[in-house]
């Protein structure tokens, strides 16, 4: 299959993926960010609790936001590993199914059995990575994780169990130290990533479906030979200030790699989100953030998208 044909497909599902995963937010909003402590424990841990015991709670869960239940459906993110700040760590942890058992069958989705999401709790680190799944039986993930500075975090796995349906399952990480909060960046429309520049257009409308243009450039010349990155010219997870309400969308359908990459999204609600583009070229990733404010200043015209500016790449 070739990669435009590739593209159409996931632009088939894109009005499914971000109405399914953040279109309850309506009624359930963002939430208030809680005080920050000033010191948190000496390693990084997470908690996740055991799955509901319950079918008609999981059921009533259901329409969550994702990556705002550790659990759903039946199955639970569990984490086995802590972290110190600042350290390569090799993070492991499971998915366990609904037999209290640990999945060992993914469907591949997007190239891949499970996509891992690290962000933290103020939105200016974000991590998309990838863990390699132990071929020993157990269900056991891990993957190279750093947790850069003191703080919480949010780690999101998003998967599809085999003949099963799409679930984005997150659990909080802590790391250890003085933990100091950063303003959510609200700077402008274009975000600088090593020597390249992305430009936003277009505006987040609460319940609409909004056209956002991202055009790559690199020395001030248009990138047109942008690389395929897991089946798709670029990725965009894109998370809701406040409560982190998750959804991963990818691009339409476009015979061209480059400059521009288009993507149509509707949020629920009025508000900020962050908005985190994934694109590859020269054979390295990199990641070029931005923040959105998703209002009707007169019940018509939307507000203006700001971006944040920074410098961020992945082999």
């Amino acid at each position: 299959m070739n990669t435009a044909t590739k593209l159409g497909s996931y632009a088939l599902g894109l009005a499914v993926l971000f109405g399914g995963a953040l279109g309850v937010g309506k009624a359930v909003g963002p939430t208030t960010k809680s005080a920050a402590a000033p010191h948190v424990e000496e390693h990084a841990t997470a908690a996740a609790p055991h799955a509901e015991e319950h079918p008609q709670q999981q059921q009533a869960q259901s329409d969550t936001p994702g990556g705002l239940q550790v659990s759903q459906n039946g199955y639970t993110l569990n984490p086995i590993t802590s972290i110190t700040t600042g350290v390569p760590t090799d993070f492991k942890f499971t998915v366990i199914a609904p037999d209290g058992k640990p999945l060992t069958d993914y469907q591949v989705e997007h190239d891949k059995k499970l996509h891992f999401i690290v962000a933290s709790r103020d939105l200016t680190s974000f991590q998309h990575i990838h863990p390699n799944l132990a071929d020993d039986g157990t269900g056991t993930w891990s993957v190279k994780l750093t947790l850069p500075k003191p703080g919480a975090y949010r780690a999101f796995a998003d998967f599809v169990p085999k003949g099963g349906e799409k679930l984005t399952l997150g659990v909080d990480l802590q790391a250890a130290g003085d933990y100091r909060p950063e303003p959510l960046p609200h700077v402008s429309r274009t975000a600088a990533v090593d020597d390249y520049t992305v430009n936003l257009s277009g505006d987040l409308v609460p319940g609409r479906s909004s056209k956002l243009t991202l055009t790559v450039s690199k020395d001030g010349e248009p990138v047109t030979d942008l690389q395929p990155y897991l089946g798709a010219y670029g990725h965009l997870v894109a998370l809701r200030a406040g409560d982190l309400a998750y959804l991963h969308v990818h691009p339409e359908e476009s015979d061209k790699a480059g400059p521009e990459i288009v993507f149509y999204a509707e949020v629920p609600s009025r508000g900020d989100y962050r908005l985190f583009l994934d694109f590859q070229h020269e054979d390295k990733v990199r990641t070029a953030s931005f923040t959105a404010t998703a209002t009707l200043s007169d019940g018509h015209a939307p507000s203006a998208t700001h971006s944040h500016t920074q410098s961020a790449s992945r082999p």
